[in-house]
């Protein structure tokens, strides 16, 4: 039976190119960058190299990048070094509702700390509502974090307006770009984001490596200490081998961006006009123009998600139920919920996320199988109340 994966927004396979590239670091070039020895002096070479693809892929500058363990670091490190850095401007942070889980409990813990957090709302189709946010931001604001892309819905929000109207008011910007890294031309210049995070297995890149951007000038304190390490930033020893398969995937990505793009749309648009032709009574969350190409959130009515995840699974077919962060929780999912879906449409989401080396029959394999399946949890269902 072959396996069919499209849970892609969860993680993605580690390229071959990428691969190729790293090997050697494990081996031959496999010094602490760090050392003044020749083995180290290697080493960073391949860092700073890794640093300037990176640079290059968002027009950023080296010095502006800082590698770290992931997104969930990024953020983390983004919202609480950006806020006690300024703290002596102010106390309030602004994010919306529908944030990835890292930067809402940062806020959170913020909150106990004195810092005041406004959560702002967002509409049907996941976009922050832009009026909401010139009413919130006062005096003490210092700082706007808003994500570039959602990764259960795949909404694309309007980050440079978001940007514009926060500086207008010299307030510090932050974006949380991992799920839309690879998916869209991101310049920080153009958008004027003051930092930025990212990570590398969004982008064939392999899971524990990630970097924050944060623009020359603004000021930022160190979350992890303990060492001098990235320009006495952030402490630790770096993880050289996916520091290189980093850059290497970002510069891949970056050199065929435009053909996969295109790919991932019509995958997208094929999927979607198949189970909106053939399967009745589902909804398509998010929004309907402005959004990722290779996700696509589905609400079945009168189906259980845990369930139909399941029996896709027996068939070898695997997809998500939400952000795979949010894995072990018996809540729904705070972003269904923020876009005003009832909660027998949250239970009936599935989340279904592409990538290049999907096809067009694997994609009508799925669609035969969720008629399948649907249509015998449908008849088990004890809700009667379909959509019409």
């Amino acid at each position: 039976m072959e396996k069919i994966y499209l849970d892609n927004a969860s993680t993605t396979t580690v390229s071959n190119e990428v691969i190729a590239e790293m090997l050697p670091v494990f081996s031959a070039t496999f010094g602490n960058p760090n050392n003044v020895h020749s083995f180290g002096r290697d080493s960073l070479n391949l860092v700073d190299k890794a640093r300037d693809r990176i640079a290059k892929c968002i027009n950023a500058e080296r010095g502006e990048i800082y590698f770290t363990s992931g997104g969930t670091e990024a953020n983390n490190w983004a919202i609480i070094g950006l806020a006690f850095a300024n703290r002596n401007k102010g106390n309030h942070i602004i994010t919306s509702q529908i944030e990835h889980h890292s930067i809402l409990e940062a806020c959170k813990r913020l909150e106990t700390m004195g810092f005041e957090v406004t959560y702002l709302p967002v509409d049907e189709t996941g976009l922050v509502d832009i009026a909401e946010l010139i009413h919130c931001i006062n005096q003490k604001t210092i700082l706007v974090s808003v994500m570039a892309a959602n990764n259960e819905i795949g909404t694309i929000q309007n980050i440079k307006t978001i940007s514009k109207i926060a500086h207008e008011r010299d307030v510090l910007f932050h974006t949380d770009a991992v799920q839309a890294i690879g998916n869209f031309k991101i310049d920080v210049q153009d958008i004027e984001v003051d930092a930025m995070s990212i990570s590398g297995h969004k982008v064939h890149a392999p899971k524990g490596v990630g970097a924050l951007y944060v623009k020359k000038g603004v000021r930022i304190d160190s979350y992890i200490v303990g060492g001098n390490q990235e320009r006495g930033k952030r402490g630790g020893t770096l993880n050289v081998p996916s520091i290189v398969g980093f850059g290497k995937a970002l510069e891949v990505t970056s050199r065929d961006y435009i053909i996969n793009n295109k790919r991932l749309r019509f995958l997208r648009e094929f999927f979607v006009t198949k189970i909106l032709t053939e399967i009745p009574n589902v909804k398509i969350n998010g929004h309907k123009y402005q959004g990722l190409p290779g996700i696509v959130s589905i609400a079945f009515d009168n189906v259980d998600s845990d369930a139909l995840s399941t029996l896709l699974d027996m068939s070898g077919i695997a997809v998500s139920t939400g952000s795979a962060c949010s894995v072990g929780s018996t809540s729904k999912s705070h972003v269904l919920r923020a876009i005003g879906l009832s909660g027998t449409d949250a239970q009936g989401t599935i989340r279904f996320s592409f990538g290049i080396n999907n096809t067009k029959d694997q994609l009508s394999f799925v669609v035969d199988e969720l008629k399948k399946h649907i249509e015998k949890l449908r008849e088990l269902s004890p809700i009667k109340n379909k959509r019409k």
